[in-house]
């Protein structure tokens, strides 16, 4: 059987992935980046799943200046998409697929459901205020220029009105991917993941 675990020659475990053919036809990816992806997760992921707390810890590292943990919350919220707890080597392979080479549409729309906290099809101004916060927490002490207290608090009133288009106090999908699209600024960060790989 074409399965992922004989062409890597896995040892039990207690998560075993779908077939490769099947993760191919699903994501950006080529079957030998599939393997190299897996071997690394497997590594940092013995069981073949990562908890909350294994993220926080993998984002700790990134970010040694700040606290990345309110963060990782979200992100890991994000990547578990069954919310169920855990990220499966599959839920991670999807996500990395849209993030370095998805379309501006789903990357986007990715980025809408990691700030749409109660996952409601909108954002309202206290997940977006969460999101930046979380943000500014991560980057820690050392972000040049140093910012004020209420940097996140303004950041986001700009953010929100810019994208809050009929101004009902919410931001649906359509809002947030077309105000994206009409910023630069936001352009060339989504365009940031795609040199990680």
């Amino acid at each position: 059987s074409d399965k992922i675990e004989d062409e890597l020659e896995m040892t039990t475990v207690c998560h075993r992935p779908e077939g490769l053919e099947q993760l191919e036809a699903q994501t950006n990816f080529t079957r030998r980046e599939l393997q190299v992806l897996y071997r690394g997760f497997k590594n940092e992921c013995p069981s073949g799943v990562v908890n909350e707390e294994t993220f926080k810890q993998i984002y700790a590292q990134f970010f040694p200046h700040g606290d990345a943990s309110m963060y990782a919350h979200y992100l890991f919220n994000a990547f578990d998409t069954a919310q169920n707890g855990s990220v499966k080597f599959e839920d991670f392979v999807m996500a990395l697929s849209i993030l370095l080479r998805g379309t501006v549409h789903e990357k986007l729309r990715w980025t809408f459901n990691l700030y749409d906290i109660n996952k409601d099809g909108y954002i309202n101004k206290e997940e977006m205020m969460d999101i930046v916060k979380a943000i500014y927490d991560m980057m820690g002490k050392y972000t040049y220029p140093v910012l004020k207290e209420d940097a996140p608090r303004q950041h986001v009133e700009v953010f929100f009105q810019k994208m809050d288009k009929n101004k009902d106090g919410v931001v649906t999908l359509d809002e947030f991917i077309e105000s994206c699209q009409e910023d630069d600024n936001i352009m060339r960060s989504l365009q940031l993941f795609e040199n990680v790989m």
